[in-house]
């Protein structure tokens, strides 16, 4: 019988009394290398595109992108497979249980830990993790915050997350989307079309094929000949929607 492979172990947790505890325990273990460590959610996603991680230890709650950020922007196709270390409610805990390959629930202990880490290398021996990104795509959909509340953009080395109350409206480039916030501008690897899938519809709207504007940010609506339309959006933007789009038009306008 060939021998296993080491796992290697990504630990994501913004507190350094959690990550010691855990490093001390996976450090007395043979079947695991500690690949790294971070503090952020925007840490992890920087770490996780630039080192070969098997597994991912990730905290639910983190600064600068919860564990939920973490998995939108890597993407769950280019996600390890995850623990996920929470102090969720029941609610969550559930959703855990269905569609992660386990979870910790703040406090664990020791036993607790080595228990979830045995568990992750028969999976591993199993070759059970293929349907690690579908688990993941359903996670996502099953959060209880839906419609996220900012996006990660890549700024050089790092990542920004941009708040979506942030942006006034989004243009489309190709296979990029750029995100309007004021006298900002972000560039995102996402068509508009994804985009918008996962945004909320109460809040973004598509004006034309290549444009969507968050409806707070909308000042007036003027009628223009053809069945368009001129809306005018705080800053002084004005865009001009297309005639496909008329009924978007007519409930923001509540006809």
């Amino acid at each position: 019988m060939s021998e296993v492979p080491p796992l290697r172990v990504w630990i994501a947790d913004d507190e350094d009394l959690i990550r010691r505890s855990i490093l001390r325990t996976l450090a007395a273990r043979r079947d695991i290398i500690i690949a790294g460590e971070s503090a952020s959610g925007s840490e992890t996603i920087c770490s996780l595109a630039t080192h070969s991680v098997d597994l991912l230890l990730l905290d639910v709650q983190m600064p600068q992108g919860s564990g939920f950020d973490v998995v939108a922007a890597v993407g769950p196709d280019r996600m390890p497979a995850v623990i996920f270390v929470t102090a969720f409610n029941e609610y969550a805990v559930r959703a855990f249980e269905v569609h992660a390959l386990d979870y910790l629930l703040k406090p664990f202990d020791e036993d607790r830990l080595n228990r979830s880490i045995d568990r992750a290398q028969q999976q591993f021996v199993a070759k059970r993790w293929m349907s690690v990104a579908q688990q993941l795509r359903a996670l996502l959909a099953e959060r209880p915050e839906r419609w996220p509340d900012r996006l990660a953009v890549r700024s050089g080395e790092r990542f920004d997350f941009v708040p979506v109350t942030a942006i006034d409206w989004i243009e489309s480039a190709d296979n990029y989307v750029l995100l309007h916030c004021g006298p900002r501008r972000h560039l995102l690897l996402e068509t508009l079309t994804a985009l918008t899938s996962r945004l909320d519809p109460a809040r973004f709207v598509r004006i034309q094929r290549g444009r969507a504007v968050n409806t707070a940010k909308i000042l007036s609506i003027h009628p223009l000949p053809g069945g368009t339309y001129e809306i005018e959006l705080e800053g002084g933007t004005r865009l001009t929607s297309g005639r496909q789009y008329r009924q978007e038009i007519m409930k923001l306008l509540g006809r």
